[in-house]
């Protein structure tokens, strides 16, 4: 059963083209490992519904450093019974994750079931310039891929340079442009590295340096070392104006955020999946599964604000802020304004933008 490594920075577009291919994979059987840099794992619930019991789900860190070969196994050996009746294993890196790392845990699996079945490095086409910039590493990532899937290219002001950048970068990996993370599935199924593709890592890249050590290798180099992140829970709905307020002028080195909110009484048939990269902002509003308010499920706002320099106390003050006001009894008609700016502008760009564009 092939392991396919699915990477590429903060925002890039993971999420997504896993959920397409989850829903476009032709019969094929997907099981996917599901890394989130954060504590709530905003990435695993937005693919857990279509997968089910398919998923492994690890949070609050970076898959790279948080566990080892044998841990990993552990994970494969689920998805990879054939009582799982999958076809193909798919691991979610979080965006600060090391891929060189992720394919030689894999490549070391000791599983039989299993065998590498290429890394896919997802780009964001938009940011692509300016995060090749401030992590020149970005290039090595692209140097050992298999599949190189340049998203966004509708949001990029010149996406032909991006294209012919990355293609110069890449070494011999196939370049597919996207948006929305749409590709053919037989793009991923079908990018198993040959010998000679697998042979382009040296035996330095593929076994661990001797500064690293059996606790827990320093994580010097990797993308993760310099960004913190910020997990922010509310069982009181948020105040859009408030919320807006604070995504308007949201402090500088703050590069993403994602996750789900409640505004209550404001929209209380609806939970909006925010997605921010950079200054990009877009809500995707979704039903709640009691919509009708005949059932049970319990509302939360669910956010993970990922950034390098970040004040993590001052960010979550900040959110408990934007909580709305206990006594308000009813919602201000025009509250939503702000919120729906954005909402109105993915969906003239995107007819079935939701909760895959996480």
């Amino acid at each position: 059963m092939p392991v396919v490594v699915l990477a590429g920075f903060l925002g890039s577009g993971k999420t997504t083209l896993l959920n397409h291919l989850l829903h476009r994979s032709g019969g094929s059987r997907i099981g996917a490992v599901v890394n989130d840099f954060g504590a709530i794992e905003i990435d695993a619930m937005a693919v857990a519904g279509a997968l089910g019991d398919s998923t492994v789900s690890l949070g609050n860190g970076c898959l790279c450093c948080a566990v080892d070969v044998s841990e990993l196994d552990v994970y494969l050996e689920r998805l990879a019974e054939p009582s799982a009746e999958i076809d193909v294993i798919v691991i979610e890196a979080s965006g600060l994750a090391e891929p060189q790392e992720l394919v030689r845990m894999v490549l070391a699996s000791e599983n039989p079931r299993v065998v590498y079945g290429g890394l896919v490095e997802v780009v964001d086409a938009a940011e692509f310039l300016e995060t090749r910039q401030r992590h020149p590493e970005i290039d090595r990532h692209l140097a050992i891929a298999d599949l190189v899937v340049v998203n966004k290219l509708d949001r990029a002001e010149d996406g032909e340079r991006v294209l012919a950048l990355v293609r110069s970068i890449s070494d011999g990996a196939a370049v597919v442009p996207a948006t929305y993370g749409r590709i053919d599935p037989e793009f991923l199924f079908d990018c198993r590295p040959s010998e000679e593709r697998i042979g382009q890592l040296s035996f330095d890249d593929l076994h661990r340096h001797d500064h690293d050590t059996q606790d827990g290798h320093e994580h010097t180099g990797h993308l993760h070392t310099g960004y913190d992140s910020v997990a922010f829970v509310s069982d009181a709905p948020l105040d859009p104006r408030r919320l807006m307020d604070f995504l308007d002028g949201r402090a500088d080195g703050l590069y993403r955020i994602k996750g789900y909110v409640d505004f209550g009484p404001y929209d209380p048939r609806n939970r909006y999946a925010v997605h921010a990269v950079g200054r990009f902002l877009r809500f995707y509003p979704e039903p709640w599964a009691d919509h009708d308010g005949t059932g049970d499920e319990r509302r939360l706002s669910q956010l993970v604000l990922i950034g390098a320099g970040i004040d993590a106390p001052a960010l979550s003050k900040e959110l408990e802020a934007c909580r709305g006001k206990n006594d308000t009894p009813q919602a201000d008609e025009h509250g939503m304004w702000g919120v729906l700016r954005y909402v109105q502008e993915a969906a003239a760009e995107e007819p079935e933008a939701s909760y895959d564009n996480l």
